[in-house]
């Protein structure tokens, strides 16, 4: 038999479970008796998951029995009870079993300790269904946006998630929950580096609060509308790293280009004085810069080697040095000084 979902009506699928739950209610409590007639103990702590209608998996919580190999008796539908042929063992002890599901139905089973009986249930295996991951996820991309379709499970009253991040997000982002498997997400860079997962959770109002989701689906990088391994950061590390590179870059240029125009501007406005060294080379060569030595009359008024500077076209060549100082003498001869206002007699 196919595996078959509860009635598509949400009216039909709550009288489904209200009766099936009584159903199994009425069997559990039979059941019940029956063990408790064998001298059953504390009941153990069980949990069923069951596979997307293919196998079914029943464990249990032994540690207060430790030594003790359990005995895993069950049957679907109105089928007498048979032994586990698959266990699980933790410890080198039986703690569960493996069973080969047949569709949506109910399932008994119960939990021997020799000759005991531990534990007696009947449930519905839909309550504790855990479908199985989406497959086949294809993705269109459109500007600032991305479709996600994936292929549907054979059963009605499931909701498909879809989860994404960039490189930039520390934690995933949720978008969905939806009936079909073709999920729209808003706000997505095209050219950015995404990755994706999906899974399939049950409506509680139909399963009840006891099943699973699935598990995600592999993690699917994209970029820029294609496939990619993975979202390496150092793309966009090195993207980071070569804006950056350039603003410094810029930001150094324009400080020495700064630096050169306020250079410049101090020169404008304050012109430095020249230096004499450089502007008269052959009168420091010959003075050392030190002008205080004078000529002969001791006055200042003659520099050594610039005699031919005063000397005019076609006049005979003297001594500018000699007229000079004799010319000097000549006035102090004239001035006769006075001393406490008397004259020198004359002779």
């Amino acid at each position: 038999m196919g595996a078959r979902g509860p009635p598509a009506t949400a009216t039909a699928a709550a009288l489904l479970l209200l009766l099936g739950r009584l159903l199994a209610a009425a069997v559990a409590t039979e059941d019940s008796g029956e063990a408790e007639e064998a001298g059953t103990g504390e009941e153990l702590q069980f949990q069923i998951i069951n596979f997307d209608y293919k196998t079914v998996r029943v464990t249990w919580n032994a540690s207060e029995l430790t030594g003790a190999n359990l005995t895993f008796l069950y049957g679907f539908q109105e089928k007498e009870l048979r032994p586990c042929s698959r266990y699980l063992l933790r410890g080198g002890r039986t703690a569960g079993c493996l069973l080969d599901a047949e569709s949506d139905t109910i399932m008994k089973f119960s939990v021997w300790n020799g000759t005991r009986s531990l534990l007696s249930r009947a449930v519905w295996i839909s309550y504790y269904l855990k479908p199985r991951s989406p497959t086949d996820l294809k993705f269109r991309w459109h500007p600032e946006a991305v479709t996600v379709t994936c292929s549907d499970l054979p059963y009605r009253n499931l909701l498909y998630e879809i989860q994404y991040k960039s490189s930039f997000d520390t934690g995933w982002q949720s978008q969905g929950l939806e009936k079909t498997c073709n999920v729209t997400i808003l706000g997505l860079d095209v050219d950015r580096c995404y990755s994706f997962r999906a899974r399939v959770s049950t409506v509680e109002d139909v399963y009840g609060p006891e099943s699973y989701p699935s598990d995600w689906t592999e993690v699917d990088h994209q970029q820029g509308g294609e496939h990619t391994d993975s979202c390496r950061e150092k793309t966009v590390f090195s993207k980071f790293i070569l804006i950056y590179g350039m603003v410094a870059t810029l930001t150094v240029f324009l400080l020495f280009l700064s630096l050169w125009k306020l250079r410049r501007i101090k020169k404008l406005l304050m012109p430095s004085v020249p230096d004499p060294k450089f502007s008269f080379p052959g009168l420091f060569e010959s003075h050392h810069g030190n002008f205080q030595p004078l000529g002969c009359c001791g006055r200042g008024l003659y520099i050594k080697g610039t005699e031919d500077i005063f000397k005019k076209p076609g006049e005979e060549e003297k001594s500018f040095v000699s007229s000079a100082c004799e010319e000097e003498r000549k006035k102090k001869k004239v001035k006769t000084p006075e001393r406490n206002g008397s004259r020198t007699p004359s002779t």
